[in-house]
């Protein structure tokens, strides 16, 4: 149960270092994505949306509450670290299990549903349009740019048929977005906005909640008036991410308060439910989100404080949903099909994290994770010691001839 006194500290308090239950959330965030895929990839009919007049589906509000604690914690990060340090420490928590994802997909999935269509291992490799290195190439750098590989689950799943696409992985289109809002918070923090002008971030905010209006009034008003929110997935994504932001840099003056709390909740399924989600839910559900982590009880405080397994759920969830579509599981029903995936996507997300994940983050202080400081001094004091150095024949010179006049030089003076 939450502590008595909780109203009565900050909300940078209550989720001071790693004694909250945010990776508690998002590993129920990330389930909930399962959830919400486990209808379009077996062919069920997903119902949701419809009570929440379109608004959204389970899905969004997953990946809406990733953002919005990901808000949190990023400008928290950057609070705490210099450009180098926060750029080499977010490189290591997302593209390393992204890139051997891809590479499962590519090298390990795509080839044996290949040969199981009945074509040859070695033409799976065979250079073109739609190739696996295609593939790799186009999704690399997170902007992803190719679903599919040789019409591989176009024709044998639910989801390529409702489609008529090949999707190996439809998750992996919102770490784009992610990356993006991290360079934002690069920038803010280059700029020193982070620490000495946080008003900066609230008129961020106040940007972002006025393009959510436009967005609903008039579409294409947004582009006019924000050329950077052209997208509307990086209007819909950046909102909670920069909220997050703007209750972390003031996050020693937010309240953590009870009464808050639920007015939020209840704020948040209210609009998710009547309508004004996009523009007045978001805001009330990061500090919802934010608050359960601070309140939610110590044993739920626990998960995810050493080993953090959302990501990996969330990368593999879709490519493990996919696979067992294509053998067919989903012909026993939605939870039996949702059951199978959860299972093998927390095994997957396990490895994930133990073996790539986990070891990455390793490296965190190690080169640019030392930091920009550490960097300038060692240059500096290779660049001063070097100048202090004296030429070897100068040291030598100076050691056979105490005096220091050269030798040549003493003895024409002596003949004289």
């Amino acid at each position: 149960m939450p502590s008595a006194d909780a109203s009565l500290r900050s909300i940078g308090v209550g989720l001071r270092g790693h004694d909250n239950a945010l990776g508690f959330i998002r590993l129920v965030l990330a389930f909930v994505v399962l959830v919400d895929h486990s209808f379009p990839l077996g062919g069920f009919d997903e119902g949701f949306s419809r009570y929440t007049g379109e608004q959204a589906n389970l899905g969004a509000l997953a990946v809406g509450g990733f953002f919005a604690i990901s808000g949190y914690l990023i400008a928290k990060s950057g609070l705490s670290t210099d450009l180098l340090q926060f750029l080499w420490r977010r490189a290591l928590r997302i593209f390393p299990g992204f890139l051997v994802v891809l590479l499962v997909a590519a090298f390990a999935v795509g080839p044996v549903i290949w040969m199981l269509d009945g074509h040859t291992f070695l033409s799976y490799f065979a250079l073109a349009p739609g190739s696996p290195w295609h593939y790799l190439a186009s999704n690399w750098t997170l902007a992803i740019g190719s679903y599919g590989i040789r019409d591989i689950f176009a024709t044998t799943t639910p989801y390529g048929l409702l489609t008529g696409a090949s999707v190996f992985n439809g998750s992996l289109w919102s770490l784009t977005y992610e990356w993006t809002c991290y360079l934002v918070i690069a920038v803010l923090l280059v700029t020193a906005v982070l620490r000495k002008a946080r008003l900066v971030v609230a008129v961020i905010v106040v940007a972002l909640f006025v393009a959510q209006i436009l967005q609903i009034l008039q579409p294409h008003a947004v582009e006019s008036v924000f050329p950077l929110l052209t997208s509307e997935l990086m209007l819909r994504l950046s909102y909670p991410f920069m909220v997050g932001a703007l209750i972390a840099v003031y996050s020693r003056s937010v309240p953590l308060d009870h009464r808050l709390g639920v007015i939020s909740g209840i704020v948040y399924f209210a609009t998710l439910f009547t309508g004004g989600y996009a523009v007045f839910g978001v805001p009330a559900g990061v500090y919802f989100v934010l608050w359960l982590g601070a309140v939610l009880p110590a044993p739920l405080r626990r998960v995810g404080r050493t080993n953090d397994y959302s990501y990996g759920v969330y990368i593999y969830g879709f490519l493990v949903q996919q696979t067992l579509a294509y053998f067919g599981l989903y012909r026993l029903g939605y939870l039996p099909f949702l059951l199978g995936a959860t299972a093998i996507t927390a095994g997957c997300a396990w490895l994930s994290w133990h073996v790539i994940e986990k070891r990455a983050m390793m490296l965190k202080d190690w080169g640019p994770g030392r930091g920009i400081a550490h960097w300038y001094r060692l240059g500096r004091g290779l660049l001063i010691g070097r100048r202090k150095l004296r030429p070897v024949t100068e040291i030598s010179n100076a050691a056979a001839d105490p005096a220091g006049i050269p030798t040549r030089n003493r003895t024409s003076i002596r003949s004289h």
